[in-house]
């Protein structure tokens, strides 16, 4: 639960309070008129400072994972230069065997239910994206918000694929900074990966490890009945290892949860990686806006002198049909000092727009490195300290069954 920020026409600054409260499985029709089921969840505000000082009821409405995404697909095209927060997976990655990969498994559906909280809050918490009209109309419009969103067009302001590919490959003059945190991106996401990988073959190991402590629990007990005066104490052991057996279940689902943590940084990856591919196009289009610039300079110029420097198809077109006359090459010249004129602008103006896109990004950028190395610091000390408080916990059981034995 955190606090949003929020500034409306028309009302004063107020604190709200938001949660993700509850996760509810449902049937409807999708587009397509067919039948499906669909996981939605209740998202709750309540304003803790109100204009006229009085107290306002909780807010509440529900949402489906896909509207979620509708709203950060809104947030990337209109905030380029922002790092925007990922959320949490659609389907389970990187489980253990004994975890379900059912996007509709309760469990599952609790971690996304948390997943997507985390999601709300790192966007009330964020400096820009906090102030959105659409996120407060997320927040608190049920009925028309999609409608809301689509009228913004931000569909057709999105960058396409294709395009994006071509200025990776086409870009001239990279932004070195860029270029290193593209690799930093991709770096980041392959060890997350791997350590993901990892943990969930730690857990299947020491699944089996506790599980098979409960064989011990069987043959103390099988044993205890054909003893007298060792009965009790193998017996009270045999209770011990049963219970150490069964620990490990909210051992692990409880592990889950810095394992989310970590995916969320696996996906921030890619969010970083969004930003270098927008200064790439940025990047793109001034270098080929300065291209074509240059060459109508050089066809005025051209023009003027009478001399071609170059081959042309206008050059070839002159020798088949002949001259021009000089009204037609006054009338040329004249039309492309006027593009040239217009063009200067559209650079000064791509200039400026691409230097203050790099001054916005660097500093969401550091914003996004603070917390990333905050909220990883955290996630791996509160790891370490939950295997610590698991192996001492192994430490009490043996030391009961000790006990046990040394009452025989």
């Amino acid at each position: 639960m955190n606090f949003l920020h929020m500034t409306e026409s028309n009302f004063s600054l107020k604190k709200i309070e938001i949660s993700v409260s509850e996760a509810e499985k449902r049937t409807g029709r999708n587009a397509m008129n067919m039948q499906e089921t669909y996981t939605a969840y209740l998202i709750e505000t309540r304003s803790v400072e109100h204009s006229d000082g009085q107290s306002v009821l909780t807010d509440s409405l529900w949402r489906r994972y896909s509207e979620f995404e509708l709203l950060r697909n809104y947030l990337l095209v209109y905030y380029p230069h922002i790092v925007v927060p990922p959320l949490p997976e659609k389907r389970a990655e990187f489980v253990w065997h004994k975890l379900s990969a059912d996007n509709m498994d309760p469990d599952f559906v609790e971690r996304r239910r948390i997943g997507l909280e985390n999601f709300l809050l790192r966007l009330a918490s964020h400096p820009i994206l906090c102030r959105d009209k659409i996120f407060y109309l997320f927040l608190t419009q049920e009925g028309n918000w999609k409608e809301t969103v689509n009228e913004t067009g931000f569909q057709l302001k999105a960058d396409s694929r294709l395009k994006a590919l071509n200025a990776t490959f086409r870009v001239k003059n990279p932004d070195k900074r860029f270029i290193e945190l593209k690799h930093y991106s991709d770096e980041l996401q392959s060890v997350i990966s791997h350590l993901l990988r990892v943990r969930a073959r730690v857990a299947d190991r020491l699944y089996g490890v506790y599980k098979v402590h409960g064989n011990y629990g069987r043959v103390f007990s099988e044993w205890s009945a054909i003893e007298k005066e060792m009965g009790d104490g193998l017996q009270s052991a045999g209770h011990h290892m049963d219970v150490y057996a069964s620990s490990i279940d909210d051992i692990l689902e409880d592990e889950e949860h810095y394992a989310d943590q970590l995916k969320e940084y696996l996906f921030y990856a890619e969010a970083l990686r969004a930003v270098c591919r927008k200064h790439e196009l940025m990047q793109y289009d001034l270098e080929m806006a300065a291209q074509d610039l240059a060459s109508k300079k050089q066809q005025c110029e051209e023009l003027a002198t009478g001399t071609v420097r170059t081959f042309s198809l206008k050059g070839m077109t002159t020798k088949l049909f002949g001259q021009e006359t000089p009204e037609q090459r006054e009338a040329r010249i004249k039309m492309l000092e006027e593009q040239i004129k217009e063009g200067e602008q559209q650079l000064k103006s791509k200039n400026l727009e691409g230097r203050e896109f790099v001054k916005n990004a660097w500093a969401d950028i550091e914003r996004f490195k603070e917390q990333k190395n905050h909220d990883l610091k955290e996630a791996l000390i509160s790891y370490a300290v939950m295997q610590i408080s698991m192996c001492k916990k192994g430490i009490q059981v043996w030391t009961n069954a000790k006990e046990c034995f040394s009452k025989m």
